[in-house]
């Protein structure tokens, strides 16, 4: 339901799946990175036993992390901007 009380139009559900798409996007190459950034020195150089296990469970915990973060973050600074009603035009609060 909008704001207003009705049903959500096209642009609105298609703004919502777009937004959802870019979040998840984002967030997947966010985690792919930081991943990367991480483990990657264990998997590309010989490193000791310990510290390739401890690089590589680190970077398997901070990815989902960061994913789930940057998931919310986008979702709820789309929730919150004061979309206006009409496409070109400011709400009337403003």
């Amino acid at each position: 339901m909008t704001s207003h009380g009705g049903r959500r139009t096209q642009a609105e559900r298609d703004a919502i799946t777009v937004e959802i798409g870019y979040a998840l996007c984002s967030a997947a190459f966010a985690a792919a990175v930081l991943f990367g950034a991480v483990a990657g020195p264990a998997l590309l150089f010989g490193l000791p036993d310990t510290v390739e296990l401890l690089l590589v469970r680190a970077g398997l915990v901070l990815a989902p992390l960061l994913f789930a973060a940057r998931v919310a973050s986008v979702l709820l600074r789309f929730r919150a901007a004061d979309q206006p009603s009409q496409p070109g035009r400011t709400s009337p609060d403003s």
